[in-house]
């Protein structure tokens, strides 16, 4: 029942900016946590953001600064909006909903970032 659709992952040259978003389904956005992992080849999963159900949000330290989690509840919505990207920042991003054992992840989005 639960479906988290990823898209806008692209190439972009460092310094630029990417939005990505993420379509949910089955879920009521507004109360449930939700957040953003990428993971680059060979690499471990790693936190990027999160938004908790009464609008607090949490960045990894790497991405702190340059990119914001957002929502649109009525959308049912979630973005990451992304500036001053890095070659460092290439990876595949996830859009997961919900923690835990409830936790759902969606298909992934691609982006790379050219040096």
């Amino acid at each position: 029942q639960v479906q988290l659709v990823e898209s806008g992952g692209g190439l972009v040259q460092a310094g630029g900016s990417l939005r990505l978003s993420c379509a949910a389904s089955g879920i009521i956005v507004s109360i449930n946590a939700m957040g953003w992992y990428r993971q680059a080849p060979g690499k471990q999963r790693e936190l990027v953001a999160t938004i908790g159900s009464g609008g607090s949000t949490n960045y990894g330290d790497s991405v702190k600064g340059r990119f914001t989690i957002s929502r649109d509840n009525a959308k049912k919505m979630v973005y990451l909006q992304m500036n001053s990207l890095k070659p460092e920042d290439t990876a595949v991003y996830y859009c997961k909903s919900g923690v835990g054992v409830l936790a759902k992840w969606g298909q992934g989005t691609q982006v790379t970032v050219s040096s």
